[in-house]
């Protein structure tokens, strides 16, 4: 594993020193990153690792703006998540971080392509641009997909329509889907077969691979339902794949360890690998609307409050933007760490922050199991009725939170009780699905529980469905306990939030073809129709 590592850091330092030399990134050769003869089964571990690195980044900008965190008291440096003022200076790592990691993928299918023994890292690499891709265009919209990655080829890639990313994107999960279950009888002997150093996230398992790739597309066809590619969502819904869907966490783990290399998760919320405390650790905070879904009043889930915050229900908190009340440091502990110790001598636990060497978590069981609701409700069936698969959510929420560093349920707790408790305890629709009078109060059932299952641990997924949805429930001009908005909002929206983000400047400076935006309040993402 240590040679692995050392081979891992190796690859991510040539990338880094390639992006370096020219932020934009689409525009760079997407083989220079790696060199042409570097094999895909090395560029593959490395490409998953970024983009599950990647997912902390899209975290912490989510969680800002749905209101799981903020920067308390007297730390500087956040105007624009305090006021929604993006501009093209601003977030520019969730553009040019996924499209350095794109030029992975794209580096493995240009040399596999005409490689029929590659043909199983091929269409893995398909998936894994297919995940990234759709990030890109929840962030940003207009995209450039059909002429990016081209290196020299096309420097001045055009932007395709949101939209039509999307439809691209279920094409390449279905022609990967249908790569691997051509080829996965003759892995490891005519087909080079994936193995647990080359594949990171699933060791090989390829039937899990085909789950994962459903799982990405039907929450493209969600996120897209009663948009302008309606009726291509309605006729995608009718091509899943038997395999069906995969119902437990995704989680990557090059080999997390204490000692030199660890969680990524860990090193932003909680310490470094030296033990020094980080600016998240000792500044941010969750913000009182959250707190309201743990300990009233909207719901009580006292279980699931003392999994995610350290002493619940003192936890400090406050409302973005709020520079004169909000608390100030906390120097001792991470708001969301509930071990004993700190730094180097904290203990493995259970909740978000489990340990440092746990994987990270790039697609949730619980969220597989509220898009499969979601769907029922809009009436394709897949797996189960949307009863079925609510309740199942909230129980996979409570498995993830009591599993502890080592992977298993802690001892103790019984995630199955603790559910049932969960939803006996709170007689409201927002927590029993058959409560829930109308199909629109079952949606905003399905997406608050969404909501509090993805608390700071997949916080962009939260921020798509309340733009898509408007849920969780918010109040206009409210107060600090009913609205996540920062106080200090410049948005010229009735709700005062912005709807995307702004492309970098390099973008402007680079490629002409870039859309020209004045702000992040108009525009929205196509299938944002509120």
């Amino acid at each position: 594993m240590k040679t692995y590592y050392n081979l891992l850091k190796f690859l991510v330092l040539i990338t880094l020193l390639s992006s370096c030399e020219k932020d934009l990134d689409i525009n760079n050769n997407p083989n220079s990153a790696t060199g042409s003869t570097v094999k895909p089964s090395l560029i593959l571990p490395n490409a998953l690792t970024v983009t599950a690195a990647n997912t902390i980044t899209y975290n912490t900008y989510a969680s800002f703006l749905v209101g799981y965190q903020l920067p308390g008291r007297g730390i500087s440096g956040y105007n624009d998540t305090y006021s929604y003022n993006f501009t093209s200076s601003s977030n520019n790592t969730l553009w040019n971080n996924v499209f350095t990691n794109l030029k992975d993928y794209q580096y493995i299918i240009n040399n596999s392509e005409t490689a029929p023994e590659l043909v199983l890292f091929n269409a893995v690499a398909h998936i894994g641009k297919v995940y990234n891709y759709q990030r890109l265009v929840d962030t940003y919209g207009d995209v450039p997909y059909t002429e990016a990655l081209k290196g020299s080829g096309n420097v001045a890639p055009r932007f395709d329509a949101g939209a039509s990313v999307y439809e691209g994107l279920v094409a390449e999960l279905d022609e990967a889907i249908a790569k691997i279950k051509s080829n996965s009888a003759n892995a490891g002997t005519s087909v080079t077969a994936l193995t647990s150093s080359s594949d990171v996230l699933f060791a090989g398992n390829l039937t899990k691979w085909i789950q994962f790739a459903n799982n990405i597309k039907l929450r493209i066809l969600v996120r897209a339902e009663g948009s302008s590619i309606g009726g291509f969502v309605t006729s995608a819904y009718q091509n899943f794949s038997a395999e069906g869907f995969l119902l437990e966490d995704a989680i990557v783990n090059p080999g997390y360890n204490a000692s030199a290399n660890q969680n990524p998760f860990w090193n932003t919320y909680h310490s470094s690998v030296t033990g020094s405390a980080t600016t998240a650790a000792t500044y941010f905070i969750p913000s009182k609307y959250v707190y309201t879904f743990y300990n009233g009043p909207v719901l009580t889930d006292i279980r699931r409050g003392e999994l995610v915050y350290r002493n619940f229900p003192s936890t400090p908190t406050g409302q973005l933007g709020d520079e004169t009340n909000n608390p100030g440091a906390i120097p001792t502990y991470s708001a969301w760490y509930t071990g004993s110790g700190s730094g180097l001598t904290a203990t493995n636990t259970i909740g978000v922050l489990k340990s440092r060497s746990f994987g990270l978590a790039i697609f949730l069981a619980s969220d597989i199991y509220f898009l499969l609701a979601e769907a029922a409700l809009n009436g394709h069936e897949l797996s189960g009725d949307a009863k079925t698969n609510f309740d199942k959510g909230i129980l996979a929420s409570f498995r993830y939170l009591e599993t502890n560093g080592n992977n298993a349920i802690e001892s103790g707790y019984d995630p199955e009780s603790d559910a049932a408790a969960y939803q006996l305890e709170n007689n409201t629709y927002l927590a029993n699905y058959d409560l829930a009078g109308s199909k629109e109060t079952r949606l905003e059932a399905i997406i608050t529980q969404k909501y509090i299952a993805s608390n700071l641990i997949n916080s962009f997924e939260s921020w798509s469905d309340f733009r898509r949805t408007g849920y969780p429930k918010i109040q206009a001009n409210g107060t600090a306990t009913t609205t996540f908005v920062s106080i200090s909002s410049a948005s010229t929206r009735p709700d005062k939030l912005p709807v995307r983000d702004i492309y970098p400047q390099t973008e402007y400076n680079l490629n002409p073809n870039t859309p020209v935006l004045s702000n992040a309040y108009t525009n929205p993402i196509f299938w944002d129709l509120n």
